[in-house]
């Protein structure tokens, strides 16, 4: 058996630094004027699609790595380089991950290239699943998805919310009730392809955000939306199957329909993305950090660099720690997903909590060691700032995931 190691392999480490120059190059120039646009920054996909980064291959290869640790590798260069334009690059693959977690092998082959494209014509893929009633109450969802058996359709109707690409996506993966009295267990998820949007699929308000501003935020509005029975994830026989174990279940009180499990259509797809939302949250603290500790050894007051008063470095050196601390709880969430370790405290939590914490954490004291220069948009710490505020919200907020964490650890039924 080979010693423990924490080195990268070499495959690892190429994919890193190719990753890092495309950040460095493409990235980090475009940040500042895409986040002031707040618009999707087409030229950037496009670029990524022709490099190979916006591609299914990328993310399919990065999904094999047994270490579990490419995609997060992935996920912290992207988002060293910016947040707001990584989120417009990777958002796809949060709705590819809920067709590979809830369909069937022929669902996943058609969709999921579908949803990147070429690098040619590049396409766009959404996962919705929050609403304006149903955030962290996943349970509470009033989106419905009714079977027509005469014609062999789904009609659904709802409204979506706070949905990256929604709206403009040419493939929304769209999660419904489909027996409001299971609540989360009476959920399932349906894939919609481009032929619908304007026939019963249609983009509401879009949103102007605190921070990643170059991810387009937006409603999705489902308006008697009839769908082939085939757009339904997994198929019409796995989902009565699962249906009608939940209402036997529930009939002899074993189950009250809300508590989070892999079976459940949304629940599968945010354990499995957990660990890369961390990885982002841990690119964004790590550019920050570094960005500052520059600063601090350049920036000269009453004689000597200011990372000589134990004020400015005492700070740094927090910095590091939780950043290397976040890092390693992410590496270690992907590292169980991928070999069907079961997160038995909630270790997929632990990483997204721990990490949006720390890169708010982070990126504040950034600002504090740049002083003024922090506050002002001529210096890219305060957009740091901006866009980690968002990991300890989406994606289960950390309440959210101290409630899973909570339960995993005492046994306990905690509300």
């Amino acid at each position: 058996m080979p010693g423990f190691t924490l080195e990268l392999d070499e495959d690892q480490k190429t994919l890193q630094t190719w990753l890092h120059e495309f950040a460095t190059d493409v990235i980090r120039p475009a940040a500042a004027e895409w986040d002031e646009r707040e618009q999707t920054p087409w030229p950037i996909i496009q670029e990524a699609a022709r490099a190979g980064i916006y591609s299914v291959d990328l993310f399919a290869s990065a999904r094999e790595d047994q270490t579990g640790l490419s995609l997060p590798i992935t996920m912290e260069e992207l988002f060293w380089g910016d947040a707001g334009i990584g989120l417009a690059i990777v958002g796809t693959t949060l709705a590819a991950a809920g067709v590979v977690a809830n369909g069937t092998v022929e669902q996943i082959v058609e969709w999921v290239p579908a949803m990147f494209g070429t690098q040619t014509d590049v396409k766009l893929g959404a996962l919705a699943v929050s609403e304006p009633g149903a955030g962290s109450d996943v349970s509470a969802m009033k989106t419905t998805a009714v079977y027509d058996g005469a014609s062999d359709e789904w009609v659904l109707n709802g409204v979506k919310t706070w949905i990256t690409n929604g709206g403009i996506a040419d493939v929304h993966v769209v999660v419904a009730a489909v027996d409001p009295a299971l609540k989360a267990r009476g959920q399932a998820s349906f894939v919609v392809g481009a032929e619908f949007t304007g026939r019963g699929l249609s983009q509401g308000q879009k949103f102007k955000k605190h921070g990643v501003r170059a991810s387009h935020t937006a409603e999705v509005v489902l308006s008697d939306l009839r769908i082939p029975g085939s757009c339904l994830l997994g198929g019409k026989d796995k989902l009565d199957e699962r249906l009608a174990r939940a209402r036997e279940r529930l009939s002899t009180g074993g189950i009250d329909g809300s508590s989070g499990t892999r079976s459940q259509a949304a629940m599968a797809t945010f354990e499995a993305s957990r660990p890369s939302v961390g990885a982002q949250a841990v690119g964004i603290a790590r550019a920050a950090y570094e960005y500052s500790l520059d600063y601090a050894k350049d920036r000269v007051q009453f004689g000597r660099p200011i990372v000589e008063n134990q004020g400015i470095a005492f700070m740094l050196a927090d910095m590091k720690t939780r950043l290397d601390a976040a890092r390693l709880l992410v590496w270690r969430a992907a590292w169980m997903g991928r070999n069907n370790v079961p997160y038995t405290s909630g270790e997929g939590s632990m990483s997204k909590l721990f990490a949006g914490e720390a890169a708010v954490d982070i990126t504040e004291k950034a600002i504090q060691i740049l002083g003024g220069n922090g506050y002002t948009r001529d210096y890219p710490v305060e957009r740091w700032h901006r866009d980690a505020k968002i990991y300890t919200i989406f994606e289960g907020t950390s309440e959210i995931q101290r409630l899973i964490i909570s339960r995993a650890i005492s046994g306990h039924k905690i509300a």
